[in-house]
């Protein structure tokens, strides 16, 4: 299969977002292992994706090329993101948070009133990102990251049933139509 490359001089094709497959996981893979220090298993992978009454796996496409994923599980009223990662060729392009608004959809449709999310202290963008989406530092788990010993910011958000946050997704939503509208996509 040839490796679909981001155009450095043109637009980038439309990114779509997709239930996550079997078939997905050799990418999904790759990018684990370019991203982690300690990437997930495919088995690991596989029994997430067999819990489907409790997990959410989703893929962003272009051209058919995985270029990102995000997780979640539901647990009563709360939801939280397992993982989520883009690869590194693609950043800059939103990916993760349309792979976010997906996933917090979901989770607001399955009746979730709480998010919540781990990241490392030193991942500076992905929390510019999450605190867009309205996740705020409620606690630090020490040395959560064991490959590194680094810590890891507890984040949550609290009202997602709110019509104060659904607003909030919106206002993101509209941001990232803008951008496909921009381009072509």
């Amino acid at each position: 299969m040839a490796v679909a490359r981001k155009p450095e001089d043109q637009a980038v094709p439309p990114i779509e977002i997709a239930r996550m497959r079997r078939r997905h996981l050799r990418r999904v893979l790759a990018i684990e292992g370019r991203v982690y220090p300690r990437p997930w298993s495919a088995s690991l992978f596989l029994s997430e994706l067999s819990q489907r009454a409790t997990r959410s796996y989703v893929v962003a496409r272009i051209g058919g090329f995985v270029v990102g994923y995000c997780g979640m599980m539901f647990t009563g009223l709360e939801a939280h993101v397992t993982n989520i990662a883009v690869d590194p060729d693609y950043h800059h392009l939103k990916i993760g948070s349309r792979l976010l608004l997906k996933q917090i959809t979901e989770a607001i449709a399955r009746g979730a009133e709480t998010i919540s999310l781990e990241v490392r202290v030193s991942n500076d963008g992905a929390r510019a990102m999450y605190e867009k989406f309205g996740f705020s530092v409620t606690g630090v788990r020490k040395g959560y990251y064991i490959e590194t010993n680094e810590d890891a910011y507890v984040m949550v958000v609290e009202d997602a049933s709110s019509t104060a946050y659904r607003l909030r997704l919106q206002g993101l939503r509209d941001e990232v139509q803008r951008l496909e509208r921009g381009r072509g996509g």
